[in-house]
């Protein structure tokens, strides 16, 4: 008896150990199918982000065209060289996990001189760089919409809208400062372009990044700083 007790339970610790086994492998994949799941809803997400991104920018670089066109302005060919650029940009590099900030940087400079020919005379913008290497990398039009917001809800006082840009990166880290001047109105709120940088960043850079935002009566800041120590997930 003795004997056949113990076979029995050999024989039912062998099946409950392959119950135990097959369970814990279904899991596993069922586990394995929800992660895969939860990166495509996130990659699409991130895709809908910047498609959302794309034509915002575009219908704001449009507009100040649109009005240069009407007054026919000398400035209008170099204003579509300049459009060409940013269209070029946002076609064939936008679209990639990681560009060069030089390139990034390039885009930005484009834009500011459309801003310029539109602004003339009442325009002031100090745009200083450190950037210690050259193949610094980052995910494609994090910072345009920063430099869009300033353009777009910076106030002219003194006559003059005031914008300061500053970018310091090494291998480490990306910094970016912005300030524009402002008038404070509690009836502004933020725009797309800023609740669309904050959910990329949420995406891209997970507990990898700070983002300030400031608003004083005669200013308004944001800095940035990215970690660059751990590389992003290709999405």
């Amino acid at each position: 008896m003795t004997g056949i007790y113990l076979v029995t339970f050999i024989v039912s610790a062998f099946k409950l150990m392959k119950l135990n086994i097959k369970a814990s492998q279904k899991t596993k994949t069922l586990e394995t199918k929800i992660l895969e799941t939860q990166l495509k809803l996130k990659e699409q997400e991130l895709k809908y982000l910047k498609m959302q991104i794309h034509p915002h920018f575009l219908f704001n670089t449009l507009n100040t065209m649109y009005g240069f066109a009407l007054k026919k302005a000398d400035e209008t060919p170099k204003m579509i060289l300049k459009l060409s650029n940013l269209l070029d940009y946002l076609l064939y590099q936008a679209d990639k996990p990681f560009v060069n900030l030089k390139d990034e940087i390039n885009h930005i400079e484009d834009y500011i001189s459309l801003e310029q020919m539109r602004f003339s005379d009442t325009l002031n913008v100090e745009f200083s760089k450190n950037i210690s290497l050259d193949n610094i990398e980052m995910a494609p039009m994090l910072l345009i919409p920063f430099v869009e917001n300033s353009f777009k809800h910076g106030k002219i006082r003194n006559g003059s809208l005031d914008i300061s840009i500053y970018i310091k990166a090494n291998a480490e880290n990306i910094t970016f400062k912005i300030r524009n001047s402002y008038a404070k109105d509690l009836s502004i709120k933020e725009g797309i372009g800023l609740e669309n940088i904050k959910k990329r960043l949420d995406f891209l850079y997970p507990n990898q990044h700070q983002l300030e935002i400031n608003n004083s009566t005669n200013d308004f800041e944001v800095l940035l700083s990215l970690n660059l120590k751990s590389k992003l997930t290709d999405v």
